[in-house]
């Protein structure tokens, strides 16, 4: 056991019904460190910190604080061992304050006569005191439905302190941040660590482990890999341990024969959102659609498949112009949409795999009124199969899944619908490498098969790697178009940032 870990994990087992999810895993954190854990999807990170955070329990092994054996049963008992966690999605309460939030179930109270009554002064006292180390300013009044999500990710870490933590866990707490938020985040994180804070880091994003984390752990099947100075490695090494093999082109590119337009945007405007926004897409093509974080991207694609409506412009669908009031009638013209937010719009968490796949299209697997329900599961074994999804059967409740198979459920569900044209937004967004590889072969493939795909992300690498031509788009309009050759890093983001200047 290292002399200065205040965090040890020693052989820890943990188990469910078909899965052994972790074996004989270790772990250290030292004291005022940052620690990277890498591992693909479905690899045991959730997992392990479950186990950390009091979720779920060992089945066996041992868990040290500050070189005392500790039982944590319950989130309580980890906080009460100076353990907090900051996921993925934030777990705030949209209609109470940013203050109520940071002090729900351990609020302060003062004594008046025979009551207790919440000493607000004293919270906001801790708070402030809390911010200024983080060097960060909010109206604790505000409510949180109306703070940004970057804000919101502060607030859950200064939630975390008010704990007294002294452990954490933060989980891919830069997946909805934009490159600015993110630099701000690592400046509070260089605090924290210099006040004492050690810190679990957990990423897909593999360059900011190198430029914020002090050593990282790769774990893959539940089991320890390897651990390094982040110092002493690098990407290829990190990734090679992550899935077993080197990954040796995540952007399987083919050169397919590129067809008509499919569909065709002339000046579409929404509101104050979108703006005179025209583009085309052609079949067995990949287009891009690229631009900084509010400018518009997903609000173009939610109004171009009836999610939202249109107030004017024209659509057209194979030359076509057509009225699309509903996504339902978008379907129906051979358009379907992958959401950005798989857990909020893209799949019901608690059916399984077949019920996800066949659900848009019960109509078609029905039988006098009655869904078929050999039909059902043949749908379902077949999604599984030729997307590769990594669960035991169709039977498999899709929450239990990680999430870059998540990701294939909701890539598959669109699929099963068999459209001719299909809208990705952030396909990749909180998958690991390994998982996006799978993807990016998966969008290869449909392409190949004539289907043409409107692909919204934030990472230029993807754009550049997967797309035929790039749109890019800034405050609600299209400002500029790049083909395949033509495009790069350099030139988007030049676009993209005059077009913000002017």
């Amino acid at each position: 056991m290292e002399n200065d870990a205040i965090l040890v994990l020693d052989k820890i087992n943990k188990s469910f019904p078909g899965v052994h999810a972790l074996k004989d895993m270790s772990f250290s954190v030292r004291r005022g460190e940052v620690h990277a854990i890498c591992g693909e999807n479905g690899a045991g990170k959730s997992t392990l910190m479950k186990v950390v955070t009091g979720v779920y329990h060992q089945d066996s092994g041992d868990i040290y604080v500050n070189g005392k054996k500790v039982d944590i049963k319950s989130p309580n008992d980890a906080f009460d061992q100076g353990i907090a966690i900051m996921y993925q999605e934030t777990s705030l309460f949209n209609e109470m304050t940013i203050l109520e939030n940071m002090f729900l179930n351990h609020e302060i109270t003062r004594q008046v006569g025979p009551l207790k009554v919440l000493d607000y002064r004293t919270m906001e006292k801790r708070v402030n005191a809390i911010f200024e180390k983080m060097n960060v300013r909010l109206d604790l009044h505000a409510k949180v439905k109306d703070i940004g999500m970057a804000a919101k990710q502060l607030v859950e870490i200064a939630k975390a302190l008010t704990f007294h933590s002294k452990i954490l866990i933060m989980d891919e707490p830069t997946a909805s941040l934009t490159d600015r938020e993110v630099v701000a985040l690592f400046e509070i994180i260089r605090n924290l660590k210099a006040d004492g804070v050690s810190i679990v880091y957990i990423s897909h994003r593999l360059d900011e482990i190198f430029e914020i984390c002090d050593r990282v752990t790769v774990i893959r099947d539940g089991e320890f890999i390897s651990l390094r100075e982040v110092s002493d490695t690098n990407k290829a090494s990190l990734v090679a341990d992550m899935v077993g093999r080197e990954v040796t082109s995540y952007y399987p590119k083919k050169k397919i024969d590129i067809g008509e337009v499919v569909m065709e945007l002339d000046n579409v405007c929404q509101g104050g959102l979108l703006h005179n926004c025209s583009l085309n897409v052609r079949r067995r093509e990949i287009v891009g659609l690229s631009g900084l974080a509010g400018a518009g991207r997903t609000e173009l694609a939610q109004a171009v498949c009836g999610i939202t409506k249109a107030d004017s412009g024209t659509i057209r669908i194979e030359g076509k112009e057509r009225q699309i009031g509903s996504y339902r009638e978008a379907m129906q013209e051979g358009m379907v949409y992958v959401s950005e937010d798989r857990a909020k719009y893209g799949l019901v968490l608690g059916m399984d795999i077949k019920k996800n796949i066949t659900l848009p299209q019960l109509h078609r697997i029905a039988r006098n009124n009655m869904i078929d329900f050999h039909a059902e599961a043949e749908m379902g074994e077949k999604a599984v199969r030729d997307f590769d999804i990594k669960a035991p059967g169709a039977d498999f409740v899709v929450e239990n899944l990680s999430g870059g198979n998540q990701q294939k459920v909701s890539v598959a569900r669109a699929t099963a619908l068999k459209p001719k044209i299909m809208i990705l937004d952030e396909p990749t967004r909180g998958v690991d490498v390994g998982a996006k590889a799978e993807i990016y072969r998966i969008v290869g493939e449909l392409v190949e098969q004539g289907l043409s795909i409107l692909m919204i992300s934030s990472e230029l690498p993807e754009l550049l790697g997967m797309c035929d031509r790039i749109y890019v788009m800034n405050a609600g309009s299209i400002v500029g178009e790049f083909d395949r050759e033509n495009a790069t890093q350099e030139g988007i983001l030049k676009v993209a940032l005059n077009a913000a200047d002017e």
